[in-house]
């Protein structure tokens, strides 16, 4: 009989790959942070010895959920100017408040609350791009949640970098932290409006250099898109095309006015695109032709933008509106069905992040990064299909158990890394400076 640090019985387990996948009666072993074996349950008994074992009678164990685009700090500035359209909203409200107020200390306190709400809506793994990422950092390895640590690069002094420091400051922080297991460094180019050629051609240097991906907004809107026409004689896509960046390590956010000849271009070069639906909702931005990405074989991750335009990161709820979306775009009601969003919510952003050997799976050999989801409530009643009820009806609050590397991270709904009181007063104070 093997050791194992952990034993984990749930009534399923929601593997995402092979697609479609429900497994009743199994086992998930844990040993070193690592998933040691998935098996029958009855196997499981007769072959592993655990410190520890769990069992969860009415619950699906499922991948941890990856946030392949969010601004984590924002968190503090949740409601704080809702209603308004994409520009008004940045230049009118959002840039002056960060102006004003963000410094560290708002970011340490401003990701710890989002990491808090990640948690307990079961994401185990979030990409971030926001000031001060030397913050985001410290606060997800406090944490213990896996963190994709965007190193921004602006062409405006902002009050983490002036012109020409952010590329230095970036491969600092990248040299700091690249030995971590749970962290690693993106770069995070803001927009294709608020960065110049030469720092883009930089960026695409590193990135290639150092084999990390580019993670940015791109063709968010349409004033965007006819911008750039009027100004560089080219839509943005093409823009970054000659300057190199559309290919494997691009992450490219929002992309809600795409061409037929455009779609097809990022499937031929491998790029992954982070849909946003409610952020794009409610910003009023467009939509992102999801049905057309994935049949052209595009790898669609999904990202919950920052709370102060979604307003939460409930990517569990990110998950249904972007499958309920694309079947109303489409006009398919088999456009992006439960499984495929569920693969979305999960191995698409562990791939787009180039993480996907290591997280967005339950597969033996990879970390042991999962989530139980109590199916017992009232909503998610009577139970039919399992990825149906996950997708469609499923609720963060269901979330009971989280783990990262086989460490937990909520047990039985409690946090074992945060102090919620603190969190919440911290936000409280914020407020109070913010908008007194």
């Amino acid at each position: 009989m093997q050791n194992a640090d952990l034993l984990v019985f749930p009534r399923w387990i929601v593997p995402v790959e092979p697609a479609g996948t429900v497994l009743e009666d199994h086992a998930l072993v844990v040993h070193n942070g690592r998933i040691a074996d998935l098996l029958p349950a009855e196997f499981a008994r007769q072959s592993w010895r655990a410190g520890e074992t769990l069992n969860f009678p009415r619950h699906a164990v499922m991948p941890g959920l990856v946030n392949a685009h969010t601004h984590a700090a924002m968190s503090l500035l949740r409601g704080l100017a809702d209603d308004l359209p994409l520009m008004e909203w940045l230049q009118n409200h959002i840039w002056p408040v960060e102006s004003a107020h963000v410094n560290r200390a708002f970011c340490e306190d401003g990701v710890r609350l989002a990491c808090a709400e990640f948690i307990r809506g079961g994401v185990t793994c979030f990409n971030d791009m926001y000031f001060f990422p030397d913050a985001t950092a410290d606060v997800a390895l406090e944490t213990g949640l896996r963190a994709g640590v965007g190193l921004i690069v602006l062409d405006f002094p902002t009050v983490w970098a002036q012109p020409g420091e952010y590329l230095h400051k970036g491969l600092e922080l990248h040299d700091r932290i690249k030995g971590e297991p749970l962290l690693r460094t993106v770069f995070a180019p803001h927009a294709p409006y608020t960065v110049s050629d030469g720092p883009l051609k930089d960026v695409r240097k590193y990135a290639d250099e150092l084999g990390i991906p580019v993670h940015m907004h791109v063709h968010e809107t349409a004033d965007e898109v006819d911008t750039s026409v009027r100004i560089h004689g080219q839509r943005p896509w093409q823009r970054l095309k000659q300057l190199g960046l559309v290919g494997p390590n691009l992450i490219a956010v929002h992309m809600t006015q795409l061409t037929d000849a455009e779609i097809a271009d990022g499937a031929e070069n491998g790029v992954s695109v982070v849909h946003c639906p409610e952020s794009n909702l409610k910003l009023a931005s467009g939509f992102c032709p999801v049905g057309k990405l994935l049949a052209a074989g595009v790898n669609v991750a999904l990202g919950t933008d920052g709370a102060a335009s979604n307003n939460d990161l409930d990517l569990l709820g990110e998950m249904r509106t972007a499958a309920l979306l694309a079947k109303g775009i489409a006009q398919d009601a088999r456009a992006v069905p439960a499984a495929q969003a569920l693969h979305m919510a999960t191995l698409a952003g562990a791939k787009a992040l180039g993480l996907e050997a290591e997280t967005g799976s339950l597969k033996k050999g990879k970390s042991a990064d999962f989530i139980a989801v109590d199916l017992s409530d009232l909503n998610t009643q009577p139970l039919y299909n399992v990825l149906s009820q996950l997708v469609y009806a499923g609720a963060s609050r269901q979330v009971t158990e989280v783990f990262v590397a086989g460490r937990a991270l909520l047990r039985n709904r409690k946090f074992t890394t945060l102090d919620e009181e603190t969190i919440i007063a911290k936000a409280a104070e914020w407020r109070l400076r913010i908008k007194p």
